[in-house]
């Protein structure tokens, strides 16, 4: 990660460290025949192999307790049951409806539905340092979430198996309670934050790619050159 995008971060004072995965303590509830899981990676043309990866090796090992759904956009997948490219709108809308965990990148929009639908989704941010988006908007807005724990950070493969084995064992632990005045005043929180976070980071493509020397721009009227 660049210079510029460590002070972004810093001016959301929301570090990897202080928004590490954060998983809700127990509310009750066992795990009751096989769960339904929902993972969507968002229509970004970047593929997101590291998540896809991350899943298949986790599903091996719990193949028989997990119903799983896959919308896995331009990744490549093999190993992976019900993967589906991309879901409409209302396909999406049934999918999060009938899920008991959801696992999402870091994008606004896909958080929102989520949530909406009553989840803590399960979040694993892009990261452009591995070819996965073209700037760290979504690290910077999945860990600022994360630190107010409205979504479960995963940034690491072990964060994530932590999440799914908890939710696996308590689903009831990634739900959050519907209230639609509530759910508004939420929604447009994090499209403010996601607003910031996009400023932040157009102002530091902008110092990134701001030239260190100052144009000549002609002679003046004695014949100089001013600089």
């Amino acid at each position: 990660m660049s210079g510029e995008a460590t002070r972004t971060d810093a001016q959301f004072g929301a570090s990897a460290d202080a928004a590490a995965a954060h998983i809700p303590a127990p509310r009750g509830g066992n795990r009751v025949g096989r769960a339904q899981l929902l993972v969507a990676v968002g229509t970004d043309k970047h593929p997101f192999d590291r998540l896809v990866g991350w899943l298949r090796e986790w599903y091996g090992e719990v193949a028989d307790e997990v119903v799983l759904t896959v919308q896995h956009g331009h990744t490549r997948v093999e190993g992976l049951p019900d993967a589906v490219p991309f879901l409409g709108h209302a396909e999406l809308q049934t999918a999060m409806a009938g899920a008991a965990l959801v696992v999402c990148h870091g994008g606004p929009a896909t958080i929102l539905e989520a949530r909406r639908h009553g989840h803590l989704p399960i979040v694993v941010p892009r990261d452009p340092s591995l070819g996965e988006h073209v700037d760290n908007h979504q690290q910077l807005f999945a860990r600022r979430l994360g630190a107010a724990g409205l979504v479960a950070l995963c940034e690491t493969r072990q964060e994530l198996r932590d999440a799914l084995t908890a939710g696996l064992a308590e689903p009831g632990r990634f739900t959050v309670t519907v209230d639609a005045e509530a759910a508004e005043a939420q929604r447009t929180a994090v499209r403010r934050v996601g607003m910031i976070v996009e400023e932040l980071v157009a102002e530091a493509a902008q110092r990134r790619h701001r030239p260190w020397w100052r144009p000549r721009r002609g002679p003046g009227p004695n014949g100089r050159h001013k600089l």
